[in-house]
């Protein structure tokens, strides 16, 4: 009678398994090892002090062995694997919410425009107490947003309580195929703003119609662009080439190398610059990481952008993954990936050309009572304007300021380019939400002091450009 231990068929299913890659024979060593395990497993199935699957066991040996490798590498099982494609697909069967868990409720921190959320009147600080009638409380952020996905066309009802003093009500919400929106954007005066919160499939599509919104609206008048890639945490490596070459016209994008030299692969630019070669600034900061550094490593090496910002995060890995038919999928560190100039990033991330660390602005006023020129008796008047001064001036005493006398006067706006925050009921400023106030609206988002000197460094070059041109 062969006894047939777990070990050995650990050994017999590694053999037959068709992910092996490697045409190196087993050796003596190998099997004593794959023994070792079979004894740990059976241990601990056993004598542990709870009851634990085997199928538990399995998995957890399996992301033991992958997350040794590098921080990167890891095992999917079927609902992760699944759960992945959907976040790199960016659609879902859902309501369009973007939501966040406050006191054991979800909290509506945004609903997304065009959705059945906002259609039903859902708005930011919105909680979010039953589903289908069933309460919210005690269960995890992802088991609830697991709850409120669902294929398009069924029906879901939720429980809202909006602020204090209403009583909660139900909503009655249809769900619809939910498109993950990767690109924001908006005009900062004369300055075109593209905003990527992510590298998935619907990235490259909703840039497009992000710079064709920004021509329509600005015209010949636009004066640059600026790419918000900070806070990115990356995503397709394809989406980050089509990216990059949106903005390039020839040269390498990027490279990678993998084990054997064989593997290594180069992807170059195709003809064309979707702004027409205007001025562009990529911001970036320590939340910029992997397919965000190849765009901001790649328009900085071939200086077609100045990169403002502070250092990124520095993860210049490939994974690659490999489905498990019927079992789930494993995240595998297959390459390291290199800047046209061909420098790594990983570890050392993307240095930009002027480092700029976010800041509060802190406007100090003048010193109460300080004359200035103007105010002093008998001061000589500017002659370059006495004429429109003497054409425009009121009458004397009645605390007038003629344009020409030289009295100071209030700008309409602040001269340094800052945007006001939005008002409506999404995402304020770049996208991520503000808080709610006491009405039930977003909050003014704070001062955004990298966007603002970027605004200011586009527009200091296209002056300088005009002038260079007269």
């Amino acid at each position: 009678m062969i006894k047939v231990t777990t070990a050995a068929m650990l050994a017999v299913l590694l053999l037959l398994s068709p992910i092996r890659a490697s045409a190196e024979s087993n050796t003596t060593e190998t099997y004593r090892q794959l023994n070792l395990f079979g004894d740990v497993f059976e241990r601990v199935r056993a004598e542990y002090v709870e009851k634990v699957s085997d199928e538990q066991l399995i998995e957890a040996a399996i992301n033991g062995m992958l997350t040794s490798l590098d921080p990167h590498s890891s095992y999917l099982n079927r609902k992760n694997f699944q759960d992945m494609q959907v976040q790199t697909r960016g659609e879902f069967g859902g309501l369009g919410i973007e939501v966040t868990m406050e006191n054991g409720v979800i909290k509506v921190v945004s609903p997304i425009d065009d959705t059945p959320a906002f259609r039903a009147g859902l708005q930011p600080g919105d909680l979010i107490t039953h589903l289908n009638g069933e309460p919210v409380l005690g269960l995890t952020l992802n088991d609830a947003v697991e709850k409120m996905r669902g294929p398009a066309g069924s029906d879901i009802k939720v429980t809202v309580r909006r602020g204090e003093t209403r009583e909660p009500f139900d909503v009655s919400i249809t769900r619809a195929v939910i498109k993950i929106q990767s690109v924001r954007s908006r005009v900062e005066s004369d300055v075109g703003y593209l905003r990527i919160t992510t590298f998935n499939e619907q990235t490259q599509s909703g840039l497009d119609r992000a710079i064709a919104k920004i021509k329509e609206q600005l015209g010949d008048k636009v004066k640059g662009y600026i790419l918000d890639l900070r806070n990115n945490p990356g995503g397709l490596l394809d989406q980050a080439v089509s990216v990059s070459d949106t903005f390039l016209d020839h040269g390498e994008i990027v490279s990678t190398r993998g084990r054997k030299s064989e593997d290594g692969q180069r992807y170059n630019a195709k003809a064309g610059d979707g702004i027409g070669g205007l001025p562009l600034i990529v911001l970036i900061n320590g939340g910029s990481a992997s397919a965000s550094e190849i765009v901001a490593g790649a328009l900085q090496d071939h200086h077609r952008a100045v990169v403002l910002g502070t250092q990124s995060f520095g993860k210049g890995s490939v994974q690659t993954i490999i489905p498990l038919p019927g079992v789930g999928a494993i995240r595998l560190t297959t390459a390291r990936y290199y800047t046209p100039s061909g420098r790594s990033i990983q570890q050392l991330g993307i240095t930009p050309d002027i480092e700029v660390h976010q800041a509060k602005l802190e406007e100090i006023d003048n010193i109460a009572g300080r004359r200035r020129e103007a105010d002093l008796r008998g001061a000589l008047r500017n002659d370059n304007q006495a004429n429109q001064g003497q054409a425009n001036q009121g009458p004397a005493g009645q605390g007038q300021s003629a344009p020409g006398d030289g009295a100071p006067t209030q700008p309409a706006a602040p001269a340094d380019g800052a945007a006001k925050p939005e008002s409506s009921t999404g995402p304020a400023g770049d996208g991520d939400a503000a808080p709610a106030g006491a009405a039930g609206k977003p909050a003014a988002a704070p001062f955004d002091y990298q966007l603002a000197r970027a605004v200011d460094l586009l527009r200091g070059v296209a002056l300088f450009n005009t002038r260079a041109a007269n």
